[in-house]
């Protein structure tokens, strides 16, 4: 039995809920074998040529698959990750691999220093990472592994390891990244949003100063069509962001760049839900913590809601000198759209998302099957362009479950039976032209292959198996 098969065969000692396979050929075999392409021992690579190393939120989507196929292999794969936390409690975005050559990806270990450069801020001295964080889906993902075996999780002791860290995490993102003083978090560069490259982050950018083309090397280029890939401007002003925030010992506050994303923060509340089920599970009381979701989900609606837009816009921190609320800025980008993941959204809200969804700026279910990253309509759309346009299973996968949550259960069924069609015609491509479907970016994309596996496998209790509590305020 090869290791894929191993992989896919449900042992009997432990009860999972899906049918095994019938065929070599099927989706669920494919993705498995995606997955296990791209597993280095400890950890999943989101793309072997392009991303050769441990990323934060990829990793936590990965766990969500791989818990269909192995609960162990996911609970590994977050282990890792936040093994290399730091003190102040960020989980990095990157986790380098020390077996990768320095010049296979940059920004590269030697540039972000995080030993050196992050000792005050408790930086681990034993691996290299990151300075810099992306969205703390980390909770969620811990709580629905745990849903999968929770025999073996409890064996392990898996949740009572990971509560203190998942804690620090988020207590660091709700004290030492409210930097609007609402209750929000706040992102500092745009690659801690993980949409990198959105027409949202243009005009906080364009009063960053440019590093010298000359004083780096974009590895990207070596394995993606320059046409599809930020451009030379974009990416000396995020080299720039990345080498002041660590030349300032990666403290928070200082930086030109201060974003309140709603994305970011509907993660963070929904984790914030989670959260407070694995406290639940240990033993301890969750009511604090899901009444801290429920006044984040609030502060969300009252900082980032434009009833103009129908559907939430980030604010720029830096962008209002007359108004220490900074500015929303006005483009509609698919993070907008994801908050339908928290059940106490109010319903006229709910209702206005949606019907934006499925309007003419993202056209979902009518001139678009997987929603794209940007408005259809904006001056700055680009269907193949890194998240200036594509649609990206990710974020397909977050809105399914987001409109399962609010009981649009008829558009969710047909987003996933998209997001299934095309992971699987694509070879679990990075991300698509929204309108043709065409693959774009890389193949064998790690967490492509693990939402089908999950949209494949898991029930329609979205609110009871995502450890969200409550219903739509009306």
């Amino acid at each position: 039995m090869d290791r894929t098969a191993q992989l896919i065969t449900p042992s009997a000692a432990r009860s999972i809920a899906y049918d095994p396979p019938g065929s070599s050929h099927s989706l669920h075999v494919r993705a498995a074998r995606v997955l296990e392409g791209n597993w280095t021992g400890v950890s999943t690579v989101p793309s072997r040529s392009l991303y050769p190393h441990q990323w934060s939120w990829d990793s936590a989507f990965i766990a969500i698959g791989l818990r269909h196929l192995s609960p162990l292999r996911a609970q590994t794969e977050l282990e890792t990750l936040l093994a290399a936390q730091w003190g102040d409690g960020r989980v990095p975005h990157i986790v380098f691999n020390p077996s990768v050559p320095l010049d296979a990806y940059f920004p590269s270990p030697d540039f972000w220093r995080s030993s050196t450069a992050g000792h005050a801020a408790g930086a681990p001295r034993t691996v290299q990472t990151s300075g810099i964080v992306q969205p703390p889906v980390h909770a969620l993902a811990v709580w629905l592994v745990h849903r999968a075996d929770p025999g073996l999780s409890r064996a392990r002791g898996f949740l009572a390891r990971m509560y203190p860290r998942l804690a620090a995490w988020h207590r660091y993102l709700l004290h030492r990244r409210d930097l609007g003083g609402g209750g929000l978090a706040s992102v500092v560069h745009p690659w801690e949003q993980g949409m990198d490259n959105s027409p949202a982050w243009d005009l906080p950018l364009s009063r960053v100063t440019p590093a010298p083309a000359r004083s780096f090397r974009r590895a990207d280029l070596d394995h993606g069509a320059a046409e599809d890939r930020p451009t030379d401007l974009d990416y000396g002003r995020y080299v720039r962001l990345a080498t002041d925030y660590r030349d300032g010992g990666y403290a928070d506050g200082g930086g030109e760049f201060a974003v309140e994303d709603p994305a970011f923060n509907a993660l963070l509340i929904a984790s914030e839900h989670a959260l407070a089920r694995i406290a639940e599970e240990l033993g301890a009381p969750g009511t604090a913590r899901h009444a801290r979701a429920e006044r984040l989900t609030a502060a969300l609606v009252d900082r980032l809601w434009d009833p103009a837009s129908g559907m939430f816009l980030c604010r720029d921190l830096r962008g209002s000198a007359q108004d220490r609320r900074g500015a929303l800025i006005p483009e509609r980008g698919v993070s907008g759209l994801l908050p339908l993941l928290l059940p106490s959204l109010p319903r006229d809200i709910v209702t206005e998302v949606v019907r934006t969804a499925s309007g003419p700026h993202f056209g979902l279910g009518t001139t678009t099957r997987l929603v794209p990253s940007y408005d259809l309509l904006g001056e700055a759309f680009d269907p193949h362009r890194y998240w200036r346009g594509p649609a990206w299973f990710n974020t397909a996968w977050l809105l399914e479950r987001g409109l399962r949550t609010q009981g649009e259960h008829r558009r969710a069924d047909a987003l996933r039976e998209s997001a299934l069609e095309l992971a699987g015609t694509t070879d679990f491509a990075e991300y698509v032209d929204p309108y043709t479907s065409e693959a774009c970016g890389a193949t064998g994309f790690s967490w492509t292959a693990a939402l089908a596996l999950d949209l494949l496998h898991s029930d329609t209790t979205v609110t009871a198996d995502m450890g969200l509590k409550g219903g739509n305020r009306r």
